[in-house]
């Protein structure tokens, strides 16, 4: 079995952390965006990951040749010279897609969920049809293009953008299976598979839609990403609870990398992830917030709801909230505020932001 992964963008909605690495690469509970999806598509069988790539495309390659070997399975790159959309980029590797006649997945790259690829093949095999979309129910539709399908078949009626009148909850959650006889409906040129293919499939009644169990998120900006990892340590506290942290400093779900170190008198919690390689001195509180590899929080310092990017310092008693976020290698002085600062890469901060704002 194959799977397309689409992570041909620029990831501007994730900046700062995506002007040091790709958005698939950026860590996500301590493991890249991409892995948590490689790792679900190897366990549901699948032999062949196709990367549709574009930009720092030389970083994933050198990834994605580590984690081939270690996962025993073939990863392919699939080059976008233009931005194709997402449709365009199955027509571009339209070649490994045929190389047999069993369906495929096709995966937006910054979605999160309890990945159900075992149940999508299954009801994609018992319909029979063309292409199976999974769905996700939403609390506010009107924000979102929704699906209208028959309850008891799955069988997709129409599409309604933004509706101003009820008319579903369900949404695309960005992950579908399909027979390859859907490349023949696409050409190699920018399209969108959301509003210029599949109406047409749906109105011949060859899309189904499956609805998701379990939570989902689409990851690609940062107040998303700190709710995304609400979501995901929930589901790990249900299903792994060992892999948690647990302890007089520790508070609800915190996921704690081996090799970092947090010192005495800390309060940790809830909702934190600690990467590799990162120290917390004495007497910091943190909640809410990911904590990326080789960073340094001093002591008495208080974070809620931040991401910190990779090898980042953050001095003495300073005070960061309200989703800030730091690029990579950025230096926060002692006793400063930072109220919703995103702060560019290679950055010394060395006066308060108390308003939100982008420090370049």
């Amino acid at each position: 079995m194959k799977a397309l992964i689409l992570v041909g963008g620029y990831g501007t909605r994730l900046r700062p952390l995506t002007l040091s690495v790709p958005k698939p690469l950026v860590d996500f509970c301590n493991k890249p965006i991409l892995l948590h999806q490689v790792e679900a598509l190897v366990k549901a069988g699948v032999k062949h990951v196709i990367l549709a790539v574009s930009y720092m495309s030389q970083m994933l390659e050198k990834e994605m040749k580590k984690q081939e070997e270690r996962l025993g399975i073939h990863i392919s790159l699939s080059h976008e010279k233009e931005p194709l959309g997402t449709a365009g980029p199955l027509a571009l590797a339209r070649q490994l897609l045929v190389e047999n006649s069993d369906p495929f997945f096709v995966l937006n790259s910054d979605v999160i969920c309890d990945f159900p690829f075992e149940d999508m093949m299954r009801f994609h095999r018992h319909h029979g049809k063309e292409g199976t979309i999974v769905v996700t129910k939403v609390e506010e539709p009107s924000k979102y293009g929704v699906v209208v399908y028959e309850a008891e078949t799955g069988r997709i009626q129409k599409f309604v953008e933004k509706p101003q009148v009820f008319v579903s909850n369900k949404i695309n959650a960005g992950m579908y299976i399909f027979n390859p006889t859907i490349l023949d409906r696409i050409q190699l040129k920018p399209t969108s598979i959301e509003k210029e293919i599949f109406p047409v499939m749906a109105q011949e009644a060859h899309l189904y839609a499956m609805e998701l169990q379990g939570f989902w998120m689409d990851i690609g900006q940062p107040k998303d990403f700190l709710t995304g990892m609400c979501m995901y340590l929930h589901s790990v506290r249900q299903k792994n609870p060992d892999c948690l942290h647990s302890g007089p400093e520790f508070v609800g779900n915190v996921l704690v990398h081996p090799s970092a170190k947090v010192g005495k008198n800390c309060s940790i919690g809830p909702n934190v992830t600690i990467g590799a390689d990162v120290v917390v001195d004495d007497g910091v509180r943190i909640k809410r917030c990911t904590i990326m590899k080789g960073s340094y929080i001093c002591s008495h310092s208080w974070l809620e709801s931040c991401i910190i990017g990779w090898r980042s310092s953050i001095g003495q008693w300073v005070r960061m909230e309200n989703v800030s976020v730091l690029g990579e290698d950025v230096l926060v002085n002692d006793e400063l505020y930072l109220n919703g600062a995103n702060v560019l890469p290679h950055k010394t901060i060395s006066e308060s932001v108390p308003e939100p704002r982008i420090i370049m």
